[in-house]
């Protein structure tokens, strides 16, 4: 891995980011310059300030309008993002084809996914037979199996029963020594598990705070 903590994690530099609705336009980011440091970093904001587009900008997904993204490490897609997934293939063959495109070990990656995921036999049924909480474990599987330095996250903690859910931050917790979290949720206690500083978004701009509580401080004010 890279010198982590000379380098930041991220770079936007005036980066603008507008969606269209009935009426006119949404602004989610308006000329934004920051750099995200080497830190799990907490992601709060009313429902629909952005959030979840700021994320797949991030992983590369989504575009911005202007200005540019610099990713100084590796960095996941949005942890139970379905997106890219292909319907008409199976969980197995989406996994065979995510293993070429990041340069891993198929065959290993194949296995690692079908122990974590736990489809049973939708492992081998078409992608468009799974449920939604199917596909998200597939998803959270498929990122689990491969080394990123960043593992970006959107409300997965929450994929699956109980038990799931603690294999899930127990696979957390196993690479948090070496990789770092940029996550979006509302359930502040899973913040505080998992983060230490946050960014604010709200009216198209990004406060960063350097502790995690001032963070939340500050999107409780916009609440009220």
């Amino acid at each position: 891995m890279a010198d982590t903590l000379s380098t930041s994690m991220i770079d936007l530099t005036d980066v603008s980011k507008t969606y269209g609705l009935r009426g006119g336009r949404k602004v989610v980011l308006n000329g934004v310059t920051i750099s995200l440091p080497w830190r799990n970093t907490a992601i709060l904001g009313r429902n629909g300030a952005g959030k979840s587009t700021l994320l797949r900008m991030m992983a590369g997904i989504e575009q911005h309008d202007t200005g540019t993204i610099r990713r100084n490490k590796s960095i996941s897609w949005p942890i139970g993002f379905r997106g890219s997934f292909h319907h008409e293939l199976s969980g197995i063959e989406n996994v065979r084809f995510v293993a070429r495109i990041y340069g891993q070990n198929t065959e290993e990656m194949i296995d690692k996914v079908e122990e974590f995921a736990e489809l049973g036999q939708f492992f081998y049924e078409p992608f468009k037979t799974y449920s939604s909480g199917m596909g998200a474990r597939l998803a959270f599987g498929v990122s689990m199996a491969v080394n990123f330095d960043v593992f970006l996250i959107d409300e997965v903690m929450a994929v699956g029963d109980a038990r799931f859910q603690r294999k899930s931050k127990e696979a957390f917790s196993q690479r948090l020594p070496q990789s770092r979290i940029i996550m979006v949720s509302h359930a502040m206690a899973a913040l505080r598990d998992y983060c230490d500083c946050g960014l604010v978004v709200h009216d198209g701009k990004l406060t960063y705070y350097n502790e995690l509580e001032a963070a939340i401080d500050h999107y409780n004010t916009l609440n009220k």
